[in-house]
């Protein structure tokens, strides 16, 4: 059996994602956000990831371009089907993540652990997570 190790950066090359893991932390928060109010603006989303608004606005055009976010009057910004799509998924990972790992170590919070990894685990082991889940006990 062949095995194809390489250097993380090695993978992330390799990778043919859209998104990269800033793109998408930057669109996980955009939808998370947009699950409370109908906009985004810039400031707002650069306080909650706590960035300089000249890089989230950096960002936002580059998603933007993509095609996961539109602007809308007064530099609102909202997203599109496409990103909604996408941004729902990273919501789900987020979550399927977070309520593994904190079963996993007895904790109620794991959020800069889920951060850190959620970028790297694929569609697959997700589901296959969120699949465990039920069937662990809770404590």
């Amino acid at each position: 059996m062949e095995h194809n190790f390489y250097t993380q950066k090695g993978y992330e090359l390799n990778c043919h994602d859209d998104l990269t893991a800033s793109m998408e932390d930057y669109l996980e928060m955009i939808c998370r956000m947009l699950l409370e109010k109908d906009v985004v603006r810039i400031q707002e989303l650069s306080a909650q990831l706590h960035v300089k608004p000249s890089s989230a606005s950096k960002m936002v055009g580059t998603l933007k371009e993509k095609g996961y976010l539109q602007f809308e009057k007064y530099g609102y910004l909202t997203a599109t089907h496409k990103g909604r799509e996408a941004g729902n998924y990273l919501l789900y990972r987020h979550e399927v993540l977070h309520r593994f790992l904190c079963l996993l170590n007895h904790t109620e919070n794991e959020l800069e652990q889920v951060e850190k990894i959620e970028h790297y685990i694929d569609k697959r082991t997700v589901e296959n997570l969120a699949r465990l889940l039920p069937l662990l006990p809770e404590s």
